[in-house]
């Protein structure tokens, strides 16, 4: 029963890290802010559209491989 608080802190902890960690990887870095200033609007548009990998996956104007290690 004295162990269940405890646990609990330790738990809460760990999901506050986990919860930063995925925040950190899921922000739009400079690369995506930038591309979105210089895009027309049928470009958005289509990002918008098909999603973020099938518009990387098809040669988008700023078509390279994503790296999700490089990103945490």
């Amino acid at each position: 029963m004295v162990l269940f608080p405890v646990l609990l802190m330790l738990f809460a902890l760990g999901m506050e890290r986990l919860e930063n960690r995925l925040r950190k990887l899921l922000e739009p870095g400079e690369e995506v802010r930038q591309y979105l200033d210089k895009a027309s609007n049928a470009e958005v548009g289509d990002l918008a559209q098909l999603g973020v990998p099938a518009h990387v996956g098809a040669g988008g104007p700023a078509h390279r491989e994503l790296d999700v290690a490089q990103a945490s």
